[in-house]
This record gives structure tokens, C-alpha cells and sequence, in this order.
């Protein structure tokens, strides 16, 4: 794991670009895992930036999302199906039918589960895999008491969630309840984990993902088992870390034949 502290949200999504640049242009088939919510909306400007203005292409890559509500109808601006294609994949030159996500809507939830599951077992795993941390440590939606060896399954939200995410819907009880969402030994498969936090609301639940003991409690804190994780996090959701000065060194002294 490396943890790598910038001077704001700008330069976490520059350096996070970076990161997918590297793979899109090493692999012949990337395959992408793309989050939602606002952490990575700067990255994926950045992203949309770099297709427009420096072509950047994902015409060769496939992605899938990392989670979704069950019971939103299809025409629901918040599916999170509908959210990836309005902040991202519809401006870029990703193919539509390259674009997965599991559905919400399913007749039998627990079949859609192990299909998505599959999926991305049979697209050759995910090489990078974006994720952000919810202010309780969740990752994805693997609420505290998640198992570490989790796939793909149903999850039900905690108030403390659902209250996070009522800013994007009119009120709370418009938040649904059930989730579908890739399990954190789904997360652990991936090849190159990029978990992102900025905001000083991000500290606490950085801190026990980095530098706390690795437990159910923090879901996110399955970094620490990833055998490739990078942490961006800009200087405010940096402040209760213990050992922050040691990563602000390692990160001046990276020698520049090391890639991320």
C-alpha cells in the first residue's frame, strides 16, 4: 500500500488520470472498475479532459461500475447505471455495450448477483479499480460488518449512508434501502486498487483504512491487504493520519523509474 498526500482535489484527479492513462496504454484490453459519488468527479473530468483535448482513447477497454440501488426505476436519474454514463462513459469513446453494471431491477436479485460476479471473472478481472471511502469506512456499499472475503451480493443500507446520499435525491426516504454491490474480496481481485479521499469529512474513516487495525468495522480498511493499493488523498483528509510526514517523504523521494 502506498499512501500519497496532494495539495487539493485538483492534483488527486491529475495524478489519478495518470494511473488509467498508464494502464489504457499498456494493456490491449483494460478493464476498468469506475465508482460514483462525488469523490471521483474530479478524476473523471479529468479523464473526459484528457479524450477531448489530448485523445485519450478507452475505445479498447471495457469498465464496470461498482455497485447499484435495487427498486429505482429505469428512467431514475440516480441509478448509478445512469450516473456513470451522465459523468462519464458518455463522453468518451468507450463502446456502450462495454460499459456493465448489475441491475438493480432484476426478478431474482440473488441470480443478478452471482451473474455480475461472473462477469467480471470472465473479462479477465479488473486492473484498475477506483474507489472512494463513505465517512463510516465503507467501501463500495460494504457497510461495517462487511465480510473481508465478500463477492458480489444484496446489502442493506445504514441510516448513516442513506443520510449521506439523500443530498442527491429530494429527502432520505427517497433513498433506497438495498444495494447491489461487489463484495471486498470482489475489490481484492483487482489488480491495481486506486481508493481516493479528499475532504477534511474523510479523515476519521481514512485514518482507520490506512493506519488502523484491519477489521470488519472498517470495511475500507482492506486496503491494507490489496498487493497493489495506491491512497490519493489531498492534505485535508490527510490530517489524522499518524504518519503522514513518512508518506509526504517516500512520495519526494520516489525515484522516477518507479511507476504507480
Amino acid at each position: 500500500m502506498e499512501v500519497i498526500v496532494l495539495p487539493d482535489p485538483a492534483a488527486v484527479a491529475r495524478l489519478g488520470a495518470d494511473v488509467i492513462a498508464r494502464v489504457l496504454g499498456l494493456r490491449p484490453d483494460p478493464v476498468l472498475g469506475l465508482a460514483t459519488g462525488s469523490t471521483p468527479e474530479p478524476l473523471y473530468a479529468e479523464l473526459i479532459r484528457r479524450h477531448r483535448e489530448e485523445g485519450l482513447s478507452f475505445a479498447h477497454a471495457r469498465a464496470f461500475t461498482l455497485d447499484e440501488y435495487v427498486g429505482l426505476p429505469p428512467e431514475h436519474p440516480q441509478r448509478y447505471a445512469a450516473v456513470i454514463r451522465r459523468g462519464l462513459t458518455d463522453h468518451l469513446d468507450l463502446k456502450p455495450d462495454a460499459v456493465h453494471g448489475p441491475d438493480g431491477g432484476a426478478g431474482d436479485l440473488l441470480t443478478e448477483c452471482a451473474r455480475y460476479e461472473e462477469a467480471i471473472v470472465a473479462a479477465g478481472g479488473v486492473d484498475v479499480q477506483i474507489a472512494g471511502v463513505g465517512s463510516d469506512g465503507h467501501i463500495a456499499f460494504n457497510e461495517p460488518g462487511s465480510s473481508l472475503t465478500s463477492t458480489t451480493r444484496l446489502k442493506t443500507l445504514n441510516a448513516r449512508t442513506r443520510a449521506d446520499n439523500a443530498r442527491f435525491f429530494t429527502g432520505i426516504d427517497e433513498v433506497p434501502r438495498h444495494v447491489i454491490t461487489q463484495g471486498l474480496g470482489t475489490i481484492l481481485r483487482s489488480r491495481h486498487l486506486l481508493l481516493l479521499a479528499t475532504g477534511a469529512s474523510k479523515a476519521p474513516a481514512v485514518a482507520r483504512a490506512v493506519e488502523g487495525p484491519l477489521a470488519a468495522a472498517c470495511p475500507a480498511s482492506v486496503v491494507q491487504l490489496h498487493p497493489h493499493a495506491t491512497v490519493l488523498l489531498d492534505q485535508a483528509a490527510a490530517t489524522a493520519l499518524e504518519h503522514v510526514d513518512y508518506y509526504t517523504e517516500v512520495w519526494a523521494s520516489r525515484p522516477a523509474w518507479q511507476p504507480l
